[in-house]
């Protein structure tokens, strides 16, 4: 639904904002803390078409009309914001938009029969893989383009309108043929959280600048006014930049830049404008799990950012983006070609284009030293949660939901590299395990021999996951150096979990779902063949594959139930699932096609499992399903449910989030069932999407 359309625009651990389908502008998101209703009142883009034959002048707001809530539940991608509804109410919009999405280009067509002009926009932040400071840039590149298809020529005027973010002075400055709007508040304490610079730039010279104004009719009058005209500063006829009356509103001023152009009949015109942010002041302020320390207090410790180590300000940011315009677009659209020029479906490349707009989200950044860090997803109304509803949900660098990403090792690996010496650097507990959560500053002491939350025990997965990923990263080109530590790690899992060397995991095994998974399992299960496989490539260990043997048959010969993987319990447990058919049982074998580890149960049974999961757990609409906790699913969705019990025997406490639908166990089933030559399975889930 278009009414749920909002891609972000921003570069890893930037922050960002998100263009919409209706060409609005929300979620501001600029300084340092995820909030999906984020908003710079005051923010938007406008036209202004004038011809003499015959005689008009018109001028419209370039966002479409605003869409009504949709009730769905849990999502905040459709609230337009009360400020938009009323300038819409006030001035008149486009009749309608158009628009397209292959990130991280968005494209919009603004469609109004009342205009003389055709306009259109394109806007993206860079994004080139392998490349982490280019695809780090705090920027969003705006490019519009103007096209008189009449008869008559036609004088235009494209106006950008924006507010102060910093909260202060509004300045302008003309070189190199760009007028900027300069935004900061020199009042602020260097240090504060807030203080920073944000930069709106055009590229011309005639742009005409309206500082400082309060609401947004005193700039629409602006452009409707002679302040607007053809001509370059100190020429006959030039007017100095606007300067507004009455006072700025609270929260900062706004201001705005009009660019003229002169369209002949079938003539078209581009028009550049850069927005460009420097906010420098990251925080951990942000609560953090484990017991509190009374030693710190509301103290927050600074972390800072990566992208203000490269930059003064956000002038520099801008100038930066001017002279490495074109060569950043171009080696954007290389990624965007490379998937959508492929052989893959259109809605394929699509799906896989926008995985890497998570890690460019408020969901992740890279502190002032480089380290790379990760919140489970940034709080909204689908996770409000105790700490509230904006900012990162459950910090951080959270080892087993990590589990399920792959994007960060296959687009930036150094990224990757840095959460594993995050990992066995710091996390690592002198005992061997991996808590499965980081606290930052890295130099305050870890979550050893402490609760840790979600689950309250370092989470099994999470370690299991570390000695994949480590084995991934080296087949990538990483040295072998953690070794040491991973084999600490490995004879940690194997004395608590496998003293008597069987190759099966028994007893507690805190897991993902955020309780302790009991008994013979195969989401463990998988994950600990995978991972005995991948220690015995890294080691040459003889013993290794020896123990990958004998687990691997006895976990076959005791979960099997001639369709697919149970859970086996020596009693009954609340929050298990065991005769039920979970969509994450084989996890693990998932995790060994991508380091070609071969199949770590029988081929036939895992093809067998797969079946199940997709003829079982694929749900296509949820009409009249009850959602006992969170619904990510309703109405005419088509989803992946966790887990369920096509053969009876539904515990009474069933495991934690069964009756959820998970988009990451999603892609992981759909790319297993490809492994495994299942397309057509595959697509049934993918399609839904």
């Amino acid at each position: 639904m278009t009414a749920h359309l909002a891609m972000p625009v921003g570069g890893i651990g930037t922050g960002n904002f998100a263009v919409c389908a209706d060409g609005g502008l929300r979620q501001w998101q600029l300084a340092n803390t995820g909030d999906h209703r984020g908003e710079l009142p005051g923010t938007f883009f406008a036209v202004r078409a004038a011809q003499w034959e015959p005689p008009s002048n018109t001028t419209r707001v370039l966002q479409g009309p605003p869409a009504e809530p949709t009730g769905t539940p849990l999502v905040n991608d459709d609230h337009v914001p009360g400020w938009q509804r009323e300038l819409l109410r006030r001035f008149p919009g486009v009749a309608g938009t158009r628009f397209r999405g292959r990130y991280p280009f968005a494209e919009l067509d603004f469609l109004d029969p009342g205009l003389p002009v055709e306009v259109g926009m394109e806007v993206f932040n860079p994004l080139v893989p392998l490349d982490v400071e280019r695809s780090s840039l705090p920027a969003a590149l705006f490019t519009f383009t103007l096209r008189n298809p009449g008869p008559f020529p036609v004088h235009a005027w494209l106006a950008a309108a924006v507010r102060n973010p910093v909260g202060g002075r509004n300045l302008v400055r003309r070189r190199h043929g760009w007028t900027s709007l300069v935004m900061d508040e020199p009042g602020l304490d260097p240090a504060a959280a807030g203080n920073g610079q944000a930069v709106l730039a055009a590229d011309s010279p005639l742009t005409s600048v309206f500082p400082s104004w309060s609401e947004p009719a005193q700039f629409l009058r602006f452009l409707d006014s002679r302040a607007v005209f053809v001509g370059a500063p100190g020429s006959a006829g030039w007017v100095a930049d606007h300067q507004p009356s009455g006072t700025a509103p609270p929260g900062g001023p706004c201001g705005g830049l009009a660019v003229p152009a002169m369209l002949e009949p079938g003539e078209s015109v581009t028009i550049r404008l850069c927005l460009a942010w420097y906010f420098p002041n990251r925080y951990a302020d942000f609560v953090q799990f484990g017991p509190p320390d009374p030693r710190w207090g509301p103290t927050r410790f600074w972390l800072g950012n990566a992208y203000a180590t490269r930059f003064a300000d956000a002038l520099d940011v801008a100038d930066t983006v001017r002279t490495g315009w074109h060569e950043l677009r171009s080696a954007s659209l290389d990624w965007v070609g490379t998937l959508h020029d492929s052989s893959l479906p259109a809605h394929a490349a699509e799906h896989l284009a926008a995985q890497a707009s998570i890690l460019r989200s408020p969901s992740c950044f890279q502190s002032a030293d480089g380290a790379f860090f990760g919140f489970e997803g940034v709080l909204g109304a689908s996770t409000t949660m105790w700490s509230g509803d904006h900012g990162g949900s459950c910090p951080l660098n959270c080892t087993h939901v990590w589990n399920y990403a792959q994007a960060v090792a296959r687009l930036f690996p150094s990224l990757e590299r840095s959460m594993r010496a995050t990992e066995f650097e710091v996390m690592q507990a002198p005992q061997g395990y991996l808590p499965h959560r980081v606290i930052v500053p890295t130099y305050l002491r870890q979550l050893w021999d402490v609760p840790i939350g979600g689950p309250g025990e370092p989470a099994l997965d999470g370690m299991l996951g570390a000695i994949l990923k480590t084995y991934r990263e080296v087949r990538h080109g990483s040295d072998r150096s953690y070794l040491p530590q991973l084999e600490r790690m490995l004879t940690h899992i194997r004395r608590t979990w496998d003293p008597d060397g069987t190759g099966v995991l028994r007893g507690v095994q805190p897991s993902t779902h955020d309780i302790d998974l009991t008994g013979v399992n195969p989401f463990m299960g998988t994950l600990w063949l995978a991972a005995l496989r991948a220690a015995g490539e890294l080691t040459g260990s003889d013993e290794l594959r020896e123990l990958f043997e004998r687990g691997s048959a006895a976990y076959d010969e005791a979960m099997f139930n001639g369709e697919y993987f149970v859970q086996v319990l020596d009693e009954p447990v609340d929050f298990q699932w065991g005769e039920g058919c979970l969509s994450d049982q084989l996890i693990g074998q998932w995790w060994a096609h991508q380091l070609d580890l071969g199949h770590v149960l029988p081929a036939g049974h895992v093809r067998s499992a797969l079946r199940a999961i997709v003829r079982h757990n694929l749900r296509k609409g949820f009409h009249g399903f009850e959602h006992p906790y969170r619904v990510f699913a309703d109405g005419d969705d088509t989803g992946l449910l966790m887990c369920t019990w096509p053969r009876g025997g539904r515990p009474a406490v069933p495991t934690r989030y069964c009756d959820e639908v998970w988009t990451g166990s999603e892609y992981q089933v759909a790319a297993h069932c490809l492994w495994e030559g299942l397309e057509e399975e595959a697509w049934q889930i993918l399609d839904g999407l």
